[in-house]
């Protein structure tokens, strides 16, 4: 009779705790969101591989400041949990730069590299912001020292 009563209680108890999964918004956008799903299952992931490689004899503190992959995974974790973590809060998203934002960026480089490189093309870049170097030759207009023919004063 006690077993009976101890089942119906912890079935009692499941009951309850499936009704309040279900009403839990947390639960629900875990259920929906195929992303945040995704972005979790990553972030699991990472981490055990970063687990694997500090578990590997070394030592924690060895690994997490020598081991670059290690350091990569955690990374690739912890944006993973940001991500799953915004979703779960409702935040929106960041706009990724597309490509407009990646060729505008390889042009500002390419432009500076071939300033450096090529003199030709910094003059042209100078005369087009600051207009064209006026080229002039100097000439004196004093005369120069005339040079005398006398000896020099003890010499005779």
């Amino acid at each position: 009779m006690a077993a009976k009563k101890k089942a119906a209680k912890a079935s009692a108890g499941a009951m309850a705790a499936g009704k309040a999964a279900r009403s839990n918004v947390y639960v629900q956008r875990l259920a929906e969101d195929d992303d945040l799903r995704e972005n979790l299952r990553d972030a699991f992931a990472s981490t055990k591989k970063a687990y694997s490689r500090m578990a590997n004899g070394k030592g924690p503190a060895k690994a997490l400041l020598d081991d670059k992959k290690v350091q990569r995974e955690l990374k690739e974790a912890a944006g993973s949990l940001r991500e799953a973590s915004d979703a779960l809060r409702g935040a929106k998203r960041k706009r990724k730069r597309g490509r407009i934002g990646k060729l505008l960026l390889l042009a500002i480089v390419g432009g500076g590299v071939a300033m450096v490189a090529s003199e030709g093309v910094r003059k042209k870049v100078l005369d087009a912001l600051f207009g064209a170097e006026e080229e002039f030759e100097y000439t004196s207009t004093t005369s120069p020292e005339t040079t005398s023919t006398a000896e020099p004063a003890g010499t005779a």
